[in-house]
């Protein structure tokens, strides 16, 4: 059964840094684009990178040069390196997975996505 496990969630301080961990079960993970997104309390959910098949990337502006994301095949696991968090970033962030026909797609939108991780939580707060 195909299964997405987020981890390395938890408290940081504003200015800090923190890398959630998305492992991926019962897939080969080189045949799906991943995405990871994050729902705030009472706004929607929003995508904030997104990595193809081919290792594009590509990332919400709000985010952009201080989120990386990665992922490493052979391991099965999906990165997301947050440096320079703000409060504003606090969320539950989710990684997804979908099945597209171009290695180099990525995006952002949740229907892309076929596959749910059930989430951790970020907060960032002093």
């Amino acid at each position: 059964q195909l299964q997405l496990v987020e981890s390395g969630g938890g408290l940081v301080q504003p200015g800090g840094s923190l890398t959630l961990s998305c492992a991926t079960l019962g897939f080969t993970l080189d045949y799906y684009v991943i995405g990871w997104f994050r729902q705030a309390p009472g706004k929607e959910r929003e995508g904030v990178s997104s990595i193809s098949r081919s290792a594009s990337t590509s990332y919400a502006d709000s985010v952009k040069g201080r989120f990386t994301i990665s992922r490493d095949n052979a391991k099965k696991m999906v990165y997301l390196q947050m440096n320079s968090l703000k409060p504003e970033d606090t969320a539950v962030y989710y990684c997804a997975a979908g099945t597209v026909g171009s290695p180099y797609y990525t995006s952002l939108r949740s229907g892309t996505y076929d596959y749910w991780g059930q989430g951790t939580q970020v907060t960032v707060s002093s």
